[in-house]
């Protein structure tokens, strides 16, 4: 049977009757009216399924079922509703989310694996119910897959990541956070047959060690993404592999990882020219040497949480300041050597007038109403944090506003002591963070 638009076959436009009365149905052709729908979310295609038999034809076409997120109706979500949809959808579906369904488990996901073999993008985040056993079900039927999300499905073990690398070869994201069960045998089996991943998310996969690094240093040339954050047992060795083997890396959070040194910033310095985030909260042995060699050669760092790297000093702010032009975000928290002196540094820096976004200074005790002058002229910033900065005042915040009025100021400010009750009334005070 000759097939029309997008998969329609003419049988289904020939289930227009001219007894249907409505004027949109007499004037517009139905290709139209299909490609009218392809643009409306799931909420509005079952609607408009519901308004006569000839819409049901077109809204419940597969083609209009090419991206699906069922994340709004996670609590509802059982297999049978994954199953039939993968039935109606077939190889139309490219993209599908099944973020929080908890209610999903391995068979649905098999007849979903064995119905819609084209898919790309699988977001099976929070799934807990589902094992070993869906990864080798898209193993041996999806073999166009790229971006899967396997976060907090705690049940997947080294098995899923040796079927996913005979069976998905195209993968290019995957996502495995708290998958606890991960070990170094697993990534193993993973990089070998996936080396084309640009992007991989080990967030709290704290079984990995310094060898699962050296793995994907080797294997995985076009890695751009890599979160290792909570991973503890990580240290330089493994970092300063994937430094020399991935010269691509844009983005590494290693926050958490506290062994590293400035070993880790004198790496990303010499081989990752094009380093835009880096996340090393809580890594307390980084000092001023590594990030004055990290900012010398990464010019276009974007975004830096330093929150709780102890040892830092104005120093680092100067060199930010003077070499990275375009930072938008950066996080202090916790910083407690950062002075007013380093905030006008960075005020006057390279970034400060159209670029600085935000700004964390969280517990920073030396800080002062003066660093928020220094601040004035950052006419991108839409956020700063100034929780437990015990010297700023509400008149510094007050004449920070005067210059940057939609600016969101994050504080907090003892509780007054409440005066005597008169006349049984007794005023109200917020002891709880203010947003001013």
């Amino acid at each position: 049977m000759r097939r029309e638009m997008n998969g329609v076959t003419k049988s289904r436009f020939e289930m227009f009757s001219n007894n249907d009365e409505a004027a949109i149905n007499k004037k517009l052709p139905k290709e139209l009216l299909l490609r009218i729908f392809s643009f409306l979310d799931v909420v509005t295609l079952c609607r408009c399924a519901q308004v006569s038999r000839a819409w049901n034809v077109l809204a419940l076409d597969g083609s209009n079922w090419q991206r699906i997120d069922l994340f709004d109706f996670q609590r509802d979500i059982e297999g049978r509703v994954v199953e039939n949809i993968s039935k109606r959808c077939g190889g139309f579906l490219r993209k599908l989310s099944l973020r929080g369904c908890q209610g999903v488990g391995d068979n649905a996901l098999r007849t979903f694996a064995q119905n819609c073999r084209n898919i790309e993008v699988l977001n099976l985040n929070g799934c807990t119910k589902i094992t070993d056993t869906t990864c080798t079900s898209l193993s041996k039927f999806c073999s166009k897959l790229r971006h899967l999300d396997l976060a907090s499905c705690t049940s997947i073990t080294n098995l899923s990541l040796k079927a996913l690398s005979e069976g998905c070869p195209l993968l290019e994201q995957l996502i495995i956070s708290w998958c606890d069960q991960v070990t170094k045998d697993g990534i193993q089996a993973l990089v070998r047959g996936c080396g084309g991943l640009r992007a991989l998310s080990l967030k709290g996969c704290t079984q990995l060690e310094d060898e699962a690094l050296k793995f994907i240093g080797a294997h995985c040339p076009e890695l751009v993404t890599l979160n290792l954050q909570t991973c503890l047992q990580i240290t330089d060795d493994g970092l300063i592999t994937i430094c020399r083997g991935c010269h691509k890396l844009q983005s590494l959070c290693a926050s958490g990882c506290s062994n590293i040194t400035d070993a880790i910033l004198n790496a990303l310095g010499q081989n990752c020219p094009r380093l835009r985030i880096l996340e090393v909260a809580r890594c307390s042995q980084l000092t001023d040497v590594g990030f004055t060699t990290l900012a010398r050669n990464c010019h276009e760092l974007e975004k830096m949480d330093l929150e709780e790297c102890v040892q830092i000093t104005d120093s680092t702010l100067i060199q930010l300041s003077i070499h990275c032009p375009r930072l938008q975000v950066l996080s202090l928290s916790h910083c407690e050597l950062i002075t007013d002196d380093g905030i006008r540094h960075l005020g006057n820096g390279a970034c400060a007038h159209d670029r600085l976004e935000v700004i964390e200074l969280d517990n920073c005790p030396l800080i002062t109403d003066a660093s928020l002058e220094h601040l004035k002229s950052c006419h991108s910033l839409e956020r700063i944090e100034l929780y437990d900065c015990q010297q700023i005042t509400r008149a510094g915040i007050k004449r920070l506003r005067t210059h940057l009025p939609n600016i969101k100021v994050h504080a907090y400010f003892a509780p007054v002591t409440p005066p005597p009750s008169v006349g049984g009334s007794r005023q109200r005070f917020c002891r709880c963070c203010i947003i001013l």
